[in-house]
């Protein structure tokens, strides 16, 4: 490795780094947080067994699922302009990331709750709570230990494809990259060096998913 390489790499490592900690994990703690929302929503529409709502939830589950996420970019932030629904890239980025990860977390959410045994529900109704209550203060906390592990898997999963945000002009760490390997023509080590930035965020991320399932376990055998 020559000096002039050395010299690139250590340049651009802030230059990497500095827009993963301005956009990336903003951007993804926003749009995970949106989609936990959607997911419980949705979820909880699956489980009260309403016809209309849901095959409503359903359909929105077959389409996200079934399209990619790169697409759903393109519609959110391209096509919508045409129709007169203008986004910033930021906005769109978060929008389509939190409509896609809510519909693969509606699943996980949706299982999470029919692990919760029945008798939790009927005991919360005995003492004469509510059906929010129940949910909010019985079903919601025991479901989320089940959730989760898979939810962590997911939030890593949604800041590595972050990347795909430079396709539509975000300037977040893929996109600085491109930018210094047009600039140095040094594209293996470029791209290994931010690479290599995303495995020091997922590895801070895997260690809170294990804190968090420490805790969880800790609080279960209170």
């Amino acid at each position: 490795m020559s000096d002039r390489l050395i010299n690139i790499l250590i340049d651009s490592f802030p230059k990497i780094i500095v827009p993963g900690l301005i956009y990336t994990i903003p951007m993804t703690a926003i749009a995970f947080a949106i989609s936990l929302i959607i997911a419980i929503a949705t979820a909880l529409i699956q489980i009260a067994d309403i016809k209309v709502l849901k095959n409503i939830a359903r359909f929105y589950i077959w389409i996200i699922r079934g399209t990619p996420l790169l697409v759903q970019l393109f519609v959110v932030f391209y096509g919508l302009g045409q129709i007169g629904i203008k986004l910033s890239p930021v906005v769109a980025g978060v929008l389509t990331f939190s409509i896609n990860e809510g519909a693969y977390s509606a699943e996980t959410m949706r299982a999470a709750f029919e692990s919760v045994p029945k008798g939790q529900m009927e005991a919360g109704e005995c003492v004469g709570m509510s059906y929010w209550q129940i949910v909010r203060r019985i079903v919601l906390p025991q479901a989320m230990r089940t959730a989760f592990p898979p939810l962590s898997n997911s939030l890593i999963s949604m800041m590595k494809d972050t990347s795909l945000l430079a396709n539509i002009t975000v300037a977040e760490m893929f996109m600085s990259a491109q930018r210094i390997v047009a600039r140095t023509y040094e594209p293996l080590w470029i791209y290994i060096e931010v690479g290599a930035i995303y495995l020091i965020f997922s590895t801070f991320l895997t260690m809170f998913q294990r804190y968090g399932e420490k805790k969880l376990n800790t609080y279960q055998y209170k």
